[in-house]
């Protein structure tokens, strides 16, 4: 599954983990809120209370009379609850020292006790640990363990926290990634409709939305099945029935009397050039389905070409580079696009046409150019070059010949092999057309 910041995959996914990290700083502000803080503050009132019966001589007792406590009694008293007294001047307070101020559990001990009151938190050996420094008690501190607060209160807090988190990504991951199944499948049927072949029929699943759309993507399909069936059927019918009454006409004109050769001439060359452009056409639409691939040696090619256009009259120049490696290609259609190639720049030329080759500089493509010396082509009638029916321009020479679809064919089949067209005007005058392809180590 393709995964990227733009999928709707990832979006979903950043969605959901974005909600429940919410959902757990939420639920963490909820407990401290109205259970946790709550519960501090009854804490910070009894911690209060302890620290008030060491300071204070007399307790007031709930039937309103007062119960005087000696120091040793108080002492004693509070040595059961395990708070203990120590004086700053003891050199043994590294526990002190590493404890970490509350400045919540202070302010509250301040306005408690009416008096400044800073509260430290430390990890005991056996459970937590608070320190009170008070300026009631100037030249004391006051250690207080907090027996039933234990580590392990608190441990398991967070991995619980991160295997819930894991658990609901997960399955979030594992419902998108079902809901998205039927999309994968329709985007590699889209793109096999795309190279010119015809998907099988995809089975109607997911919601109800993806099934909807995966039924009109199935009518699409067989409609365009029937188009192809129908268009096979056209071409060799337009093949047969069109061809066979020219084949007639030549013969005809074959068998004419001597004095009416000039006339015989004339209408060879006219069914010569029907045959051709028929052959255009048929070369046109066979281009719609995708061909058998291969790998092939491009620069061999190239040279087939050169030496089957280029003759006595026509100069075909080679310029080839070392490619390392080969393309993945059909070797007739590639052959029939540099033909085109070949055979337009020598019809708009003047007489001299070049065929390099080479790859890129990251050495992941090869490309082969072809190269004339005509009279160029204006910018804004590069686009239409390679439209069907597009012949001859005031750039290219005022001359229309051909059919118009011989660069129209070098587009389809370009596209058809996953390559790149790019059109220049050379410097020294002329046309520049290069064709990349995807090179195959």
């Amino acid at each position: 599954m393709r995964i990227s910041p733009r999928s709707t995959f990832t979006r979903t996914l950043v969605l959901l983990s974005g909600l429940l990290i919410a959902s757990q700083v939420f639920s963490y502000l909820t407990v401290l809120n109205y259970a946790l803080l709550p519960s501090l503050q009854q804490f910070n009132r009894i911690i209060a209370y302890e620290v008030r019966l060491m300071l204070k001589e007399d307790l007031d007792l709930d039937d309103g009379e007062t119960f005087h406590l000696e120091q040793p009694v108080r002492r004693q008293l509070l040595a059961q609850l395990g708070v203990t007294l120590h004086s700053v001047d003891d050199p043994d307070l590294k526990e002190y020292n590493s404890a970490t101020e509350i400045e919540y559990l202070s302010d509250e001990m301040t306005d408690e006790l009416d008096v400044k009151t800073e509260v430290r938190l430390v990890l005991g050996a056996e459970s937590y640990v608070l320190w009170m420094k008070c300026d009631a008690m100037p030249g004391y501190l006051m250690r207080i363990p907090l027996s039933e607060l234990q580590e392990d209160d608190f441990s398991p807090l967070f991995p619980y926290s991160l295997i819930i988190a894991f658990m609901v990504i997960a399955g979030g991951w594992l419902f998108i990634r079902i809901q998205n199944r039927p999309l994968v499948e329709l985007e590699r049927a889209a793109l096999l409709v795309a190279r010119g072949e015809i998907p099988p029929v995809l089975p109607e699943q997911g919601a109800s939305e993806i099934r909807a759309v995966t039924k009109a993507f199935n009518q699409m399909a067989e409609g365009i099945k029937q188009l192809e069936d129908d268009r096979a059927l056209l071409l060799a019918g337009v093949s047969h029935d069109l061809r066979t009454p020219l084949t007639r006409i030549r013969l005809a004109t074959e068998m004419m009397s001597p004095e009416d050769s000039y006339l015989a001439d004339g209408m060879t060359k006219d069914t010569e050039e029907c045959n051709e452009i028929i052959s255009q056409f048929m070369d046109y639409l066979k281009s719609t389905k995708k061909p058998a691939m291969e790998d092939i040696d491009l620069n061999f090619l190239l040279q087939e070409v050169a030496e089957s256009e280029g003759g006595y009259e026509n100069e075909v120049e080679l310029g080839l580079n070392d490619i390392p490696g080969r393309i993945e290609a059909n070797a007739v259609a590639m052959k029939r696009c540099v033909a085109n190639l070949v055979v337009n720049a020598l019809r708009y030329g003047n007489g001299w046409v070049k065929i390099s080759s080479g790859t890129s500089a990251d050495r992941k493509s090869a490309w082969y150019c072809v190269e004339d010396n005509g009279p160029g082509i204006q910018e804004d009638q590069v686009s239409r070059m390679f439209q069907p029916l597009t012949r001859g321009d005031s750039a290219r020479g005022s001359d229309a010949e051909g059919t118009g679809l011989g660069l129209a064919i070098v587009k389809r089949i370009i596209d058809q092999h996953d390559g790149v067209i790019t059109v220049t005007n050379r410097s020294d005058g002329g046309l520049k057309v290069q064709i990349t392809l995807p090179l195959v180590r």
